[in-house]
């Protein structure tokens, strides 16, 4: 088993080799990731991919704390982060309650935060009280109904400076890492080369510090909608269908189950 990342071997990675973060959200597939990847992620995305939501925004701290802790103890060798759900850190004093609450019940080993220049002080005030912050720049899906949908940031020359101001303000703040989303790759490598943390994309481009992909998305299982950025390395959905169809048939026909099946 590989040995657990900390923040400081996170930070030595950068311009030696790429970050592999992974999302999951329970025990089982936790298990499964931890001997690839060296971060794994529990995403607010969690709320699309299992709980059948048009959005994040609607997760919470109850429900987050709850997968949290189901990864943590499926996978205790891997370095957790923990995503801090849409309302819970709208203000420095807001965050600071709910960040404690993940640090206080969950063996997570940092929250992730969105947003870059207008999110500094709060992250400065995390780092400021021994919370470990990872940022997330570029595309922020907490802000799909404000922005009006996922857009790609990165396209403008405003927004390229505007990239690179967040990620630098992140970095200032204190946060060990950032996260960008939907930025075009060219710029994305920009944003990477202009910090001195890793920076791990997701529609970022190859020229970053690390990926991350949503593991539902990855392993093809979640269907109603395939971001341009995944790759499937795994058609899950139809492995599924095909292992439950073979079941029922055995069932129906009473071949399932047999004599070494019974006790």
């Amino acid at each position: 088993m590989n040995k657990k990342m900390s923040i400081s071997s996170i930070k030595k990675t950068k311009n030696v080799r790429p970050l592999v973060m992974i999302t999951a959200y329970d025990a089982l597939f936790a298990r499964l990731f931890q001997e690839s990847a060296d971060i794994i992620l529990v995403g607010d995305s969690l709320n699309m991919s299992f709980a059948g939501r048009s959005d994040t925004l609607s997760a919470t701290m109850d429900q987050m704390l709850y997968h949290v802790n189901a990864v943590c103890r499926g996978a205790q060798n891997s370095f957790v982060i923990c995503d801090m759900p849409f309302g819970t850190y709208a203000d420095k004093e807001t965050a600071l309650k709910n960040s404690i609450r993940v640090f206080q019940e969950s063996p997570a080993d940092c929250v992730k935060i969105e947003g870059g220049e207008d999110k500094a002080e709060i992250i400065k005030h995390l780092t400021s009280n021994g919370i470990a912050v990872c940022g997330h720049i570029g595309l922020l899906p907490q802000s799909v109904r404000s922005e009006g949908g996922y857009k790609v940031k990165g396209r403008t020359q405003e927004e390229q400076l505007q990239l690179i101001k967040d990620a630098r303000a992140v970095e200032e703040a204190g946060a060990f890492c950032m996260v960008i989303e939907g930025v075009v790759a060219e710029v994305a490598s920009e944003v990477a080369n202009s910090v001195a943390i890793p920076v791990v994309g997701i529609g970022a481009g190859a020229n970053v510090d690390g990926q991350v992909l949503v593991f539902s998305d990855m392993l093809g299982l979640f269907e109603e909608f395939t971001p341009k950025f995944v790759k499937k390395y795994l058609d899950g959905a139809t492995l599924v269908r095909e292992a439950l169809k073979s079941y029922s048939d055995e069932v129906q026909s009473r071949e399932f189950p047999q004599e070494i099946h019974t006790y």
